[in-house]
């Protein structure tokens, strides 16, 4: 784990449990941002288009950075941004085709930073040993898992489109 080796093994267990907290600290914001705006009635398309491109990015940087910080692969932290990013880009297709939005998982946006948030707090808590390969574990996962996702959304929104026409 190059983090623990840069930075002492203290400073690193201190490191992991920050991301762990700051990721479910992006969650709780997003989540107020968007109950905020639904309950003030200033939800708008402008407001969707700067919630969205934002969590692309920090998708893509929390899974590339756990492929090079939790004993991971930085390949599959690439793979599963490339594959969370495809995710969101499903839903938001069958958005903007007519058939609603489908944020059903099993690996949406919630479930894989629950994931990265476990690793994150494993890798801070157990000894190194026992969390060696749990990035590539967890981003094994997200990815496999997000591949099921995208051809849920995928049924669903052909399905949608079919019963439509």
């Amino acid at each position: 784990m190059w983090l623990t080796n840069l930075t002492g093994p203290m400073v690193g267990k201190l490191l992991f449990l920050a991301a762990a907290g700051l990721v479910q600290l992006r969650l709780l914001a997003n989540m107020m941002d968007g109950m905020v705006a639904v309950a003030s009635g200033t939800a708008s398309p402008l407001g969707e288009l700067f919630n969205e491109a934002p969590d692309r990015v920090t998708d893509a940087a929390v899974l590339v950075g756990l492929g090079y910080a939790a004993g991971g692969s930085p390949t599959l932290g690439w793979l599963a941004a490339l594959l969370a990013v495809f995710t969101a880009y499903v839903r938001a297709l069958g958005k903007s085709a007519g058939a609603g939005s489908d944020f059903r998982g099993p690996m949406a946006k919630q479930q894989r930073m629950f994931l990265v948030t476990a690793v994150a707090v494993l890798c801070a808590i157990a000894p190194s040993l026992i969390v060696r390969g749990a990035g590539a574990w967890c981003l094994g996962v997200i990815c496999a898992g997000c591949v099921v996702t995208i051809c849920r959304r995928l049924a669903r929104i052909t399905h949608n489109l079919r019963s439509a026409a």
